[in-house]
């Protein structure tokens, strides 16, 4: 599937801010344009970044990252409301727990630890999706969801919604996919891991996904079921969604 020109936007200081318009979607319509954004963190968004933001009209931004991560990276944009949806980090906390023991974080050691995270997310943190749905419903002005890197939580963020509109896994699959072709790691800092394992925790796999959608059918019996019962998307609420963020094409 080839890439929409518009589809990542040419930021100086953020390398992963993507909008999610033009897929097709429930009953053939479309995800509309500059209508829902996702992003790796904006802390270091230039002077001319925050005009192009706003020249969009972006008026939210749904912060997924931890408390320290907010600490370490803040941002102010003018006219954006900021809303923290907390999900504090655990990967790299696991891996330090495991070189403390002296287990070598190899490549199936860090994929194991972030298959367990996407599982995580979907059986741990469905309040969490399920408040960013609610700002969704609450208005149809622009904004963005986010965390630090803008693939793990943001990624499997993206994904529901995309879901809950309708999109196919194979589509969703591949806006998920993407990061890798734009997310741009920063310095490596962590000496105890090699360059092979560093990359497995800086990009992102289908395999992760799909050890999240996989979480989704067998433990909560599909999408739709998941969406109503933990996340409290039942039909009126998917309507709705629809009505706001879909169009024809």
């Amino acid at each position: 599937m080839p890439q929409h020109p518009d589809r990542v936007l040419p930021l100086q200081g953020t390398t992963n801010f993507r909008d999610l318009g033009g897929y097709r979607g429930r009953g053939g319509r479309t995800v509309r344009w500059h209508r829902l954004f996702r992003s790796d963190h904006l802390g270091g968004l230039t002077a001319a970044d925050k005009a192009v933001l706003a020249a969009l009209g972006l008026s939210r931004a749904l912060d997924l990252r931890g408390v320290a991560e907010r600490a370490a990276a803040p941002y102010d944009l003018p006219g954006v409301t900021q809303h923290s949806l907390a999900i504090e980090p655990t990967v790299v906390q696991r891996m330090q727990d495991l070189a403390a023991t002296g287990e070598r974080l190899t490549v199936p050691v860090v994929g194991g630890l972030m298959k367990d995270l996407y599982r995580g997310l979907v059986n741990d943190q469905a309040r969490r999706y399920a408040e960013l749905f609610e700002h969704l419903l609450q208005a149809d002005a622009p904004l963005v969801f986010h965390c630090t890197a803008g693939k793990d939580r943001t990624g499997f963020a993206a994904a529901l919604v995309l879901l809950a509109l309708g999109v196919p896994r194979d589509v969703v699959m591949h806006d998920y996919l993407l990061t890798n072709q734009v997310f741009q790691q920063p310095p490596r800092g962590r000496r105890e891991i090699s360059d092979e394992a560093l990359a497995v925790l800086w990009r992102v796999q289908q395999g992760f996904l799909d050890a999240a959608l996989h979480a989704v059918d067998t433990d909560h019996g599909g999408v739709e079921r998941y969406l109503r019962q933990r996340l409290g998307l039942g039909p009126v609420a998917l309507d709705a969604l629809a009505a706001r963020y879909l169009v024809a094409p």
